[in-house]
């Protein structure tokens, strides 16, 4: 499917590496300019790079989602700059520790929450009235199965999950009248960073490279999404309705 997304502006958070990097590279390639925003300064320099070789364009905004003063910033900057914003896709989280749930540090928890939970609402705060000035704004929220099978030992990563999917259902029903879409989207198990932490004895050569997840996140930010308020299954490459934990 060939998506034109020439002229929009993308805001894609976690772009210095796994699925962050390849949906950021992606909406480049489809024509996007590309908010690229993360912690390490040298995996942004390279998406930059790989952006460049495919003749698309990109700002690079190194910083830390614990800064919520900068997020808020942020959205001041993009209003300055272009006075929209097009696209979201809120994908920087953290796993945490797969620790039982009473011998998680206190620190840890707190960590999990602040970037997975407090800096996505505070995300959506800041660029909310930004995608309302877009002829078809679309926001994408990584969530996780983690969300509904809630394992033992995956209490808080499961847990912001579940709160990130709940703020993402909340805001696509208050802007339900309006063009923005909003998605949650449960990429599965890929080849990440973030995979390796969680199942270190895994085999990363039998999962899904994170390119593969990005090339199916980019059709839910085109012009011609109408669904909101919907969860997308990677795996099964189609949108359901929210679930109940399972």
């Amino acid at each position: 499917m060939n998506i034109n997304l020439e002229g929009k502006i993308a805001l894609v958070t976690g772009a210095s590496r796994g699925i962050g990097y390849f949906t950021a590279l992606e909406l480049a390639k489809a024509g996007a300019h590309v908010i690229a925003c993360a912690r390490t300064v040298g995996g942004l320099e390279d998406l930059d790079d790989a952006i460049k070789a495919v003749g698309g364009t990109a700002t690079l905004v190194p910083f830390d989602l614990a800064d919520m003063n900068a997020i808020d910033a942020l959205g001041g900057s993009i209003f300055e700059r272009w006075g929209k914003l097009d696209i979201l896709v809120a994908n920087a989280g953290v796993l945490g520790v797969i620790s039982p749930i009473g011998h998680i540090e206190a620190k840890v928890f707190e960590k999990v929450m602040t970037i997975n939970v407090t800096a996505t609402w505070r995300l959506i705060r800041s660029v909310d009235p930004l995608l309302a000035r877009s002829v078809a704004g679309r926001a994408v929220i990584i969530s996780s199965g983690a969300a509904h099978k809630c394992r033992p030992f995956w209490g808080a990563y499961s847990a912001s999950k579940a709160a990130v999917e709940a703020l993402a259902r909340t805001w696509a029903g208050e802007s339900q009248s309006t063009p923005l879409r909003v998605t949650s989207v449960d990429p599965g198990a890929t080849r990440t960073a973030m995979r390796a932490q969680a199942v270190p004895g895994e085999d990363p050569q039998t999962l899904p490279h994170p390119s593969e997840v990005a090339k199916a996140i980019l059709p839910l930010l085109g012009p011609g999404v109408t669904e909101t308020g919907k969860l997308f299954i990677v795996r099964e490459n189609k949108l359901v309705d929210y679930r109940l934990p399972e």
